[in-house]
């Protein structure tokens, strides 16, 4: 256990972070999950939404731009009808 005030603050501090970003990339497998399950007619508007929630995720800082834009390339691929 930390002694030092300051290293109890970022203690607690961190631990608030720590909640935050669980809930958002929580989120965002939700999102993915739920498009995974979308049936076909519903698929565009199943994709806009996990988009959305990857590109929040990305402006609170939980996620990296880079890993979101990969990220959101594969699902839109991936809801695109088979030839």
């Amino acid at each position: 256990m930390a002694n030092i005030r300051s290293a109890k603050k970022r203690i607690r501090t961190s631990e608030k972070a720590r909640l935050r970003n669980k809930a958002v990339r929580t989120g965002v497998k939700t999102a993915i999950k739920k498009l995974a399950d979308a049936p076909a007619e519903t698929r565009p508007a199943a994709l806009s939404a996990a988009v959305s929630t990857i590109d929040k995720a990305v402006s609170k800082g939980v996620l990296h731009p880079n890993t979101a834009a990969r990220r959101k390339s594969r699902l839109t691929r991936a809801a695109q009808p088979s030839k």
